[in-house]
């Protein structure tokens, strides 16, 4: 089982930035890519971004291409992602995930992930 704690959240200003840390333990072993999915209130879950190191690339929604930035260091078990030029809709509870990413062709999705954080609540105020 993989541990995963989230870390950076809070209330920013339209335009600001803000910074969320995931810190991975346990059986790193078991998973090669990491990510961040969203969920805002009355919506459903949605793919943000990840990092897969076997297929050295990192994947974005269009939602956030542009504005944020996920990097990460394998070896270290932990990833982050920079959040630029924040919007009133990027509100929401953010995960941290770790597993698979078999299929390179097409964006992440749930089912590559089966470890999961508690999540960390971002709201953006306009």
């Amino acid at each position: 089982q993989v541990h995963l704690v989230e870390s950076g959240g809070g209330l920013v200003q339209a335009g600001g930035s803000l910074r969320l840390s995931c810190a991975a333990s346990g059986r790193t072993f078991s998973y090669d890519a990491m990510g961040w999915f969203r969920q805002a209130p009355g919506k459903e879950r949605e793919f943000v971004a990840a990092i897969s190191w076997s297929a050295s690339r990192i994947y974005y929604a269009d939602s956030v291409k542009g504005r944020f930035t996920m990097s990460g260091v394998n070896t270290k078990n932990m990833v982050y992602l920079q959040m630029n030029s924040l919007k009133p809709e990027d509100t929401a509870v953010y995960y941290c995930v770790a597993g698979r990413i078999y299929n390179s062709g097409r964006l992440p999705q749930e089912g590559d992930f089966g470890s999961w954080g508690q999540g960390t609540q971002i709201t953006v105020s306009s």
